[in-house]
């Protein structure tokens, strides 16, 4: 599920347990990522799931599970 995905991707970036992660978590507030986490995110996508990752993109995740819709919306 491309959920658990995500999720491994945050829990490795952030170094949190996937635990602390849900869908709606937010990721600054309640996960505590950092303009330069969100960057490091967005570059991990885009290797994993060949997709461009814009800095406007970015800026617009929120929550979890915006990164989730962001990636369903632009895999083939």
């Amino acid at each position: 599920m491309l959920f658990d995905e995500v999720r491994e991707i945050l829990s490795n970036q952030l170094e949190i347990s996937e635990d602390e992660i849900e869908n709606e978590s937010r990721l600054y507030e309640d996960l505590g990522a950092g303009s330069t986490d969100m960057v490091d995110i967005g570059m991990t996508i885009e290797e994993q799931y060949s997709i461009e990752v814009t800095e406007e993109a970015l800026e617009e995740m929120e929550l979890v599970s915006d990164i989730v819709s962001f990636i369903e919306s632009n895999i083939d």
